[in-house]
């Protein structure tokens, strides 16, 4: 299996501007490699790069699956992980901002401001 590319400048560029752009001030993350399974059912486990942020109680993690593959999610703790309903996406950005409005709109339940 081929190693997974790492992200690239511009990549990281887009996460930087639309991290200060949501958040009004530049935030900082953190680079990892997180492990994941190759199928849902299976213990076969791939090492894709990520990007590492905290906000508030939450935490997030998006990371990079393949040239033009990410995936994301956002957790505030071990039973309290949520993604975005959709498996991959070919944009960095869409991605990002796509975890950013469910992560908000989630806020918004937990704090009863929005009904289920």
């Amino acid at each position: 299996m081929s190693e997974i590319p790492d992200f690239t400048e511009g990549e990281l560029k887009v996460v930087d501007d639309t991290l200060r752009e949501r958040y009004g001030n530049p935030i900082e993350t953190q680079r990892a490699d997180i492990e994941v399974p190759v199928h849902p059912d299976d213990d076969e486990v791939i090492e894709c790069p990520a990007i590492y942020w905290q906000h508030g109680e939450c935490h997030f993690i998006l990371s990079k699956a393949g040239e033009q593959q990410f995936f994301s999610q956002f957790f505030y703790g071990d039973d309290e992980q949520f993604g975005t309903g959709k498996e991959f996406y070919d944009d960095v950005r869409d991605c990002l901002m796509t975890t950013l409005k469910v992560q908000a709109d989630h806020e918004l339940k937990r704090k009863g401001v929005i009904k289920s």
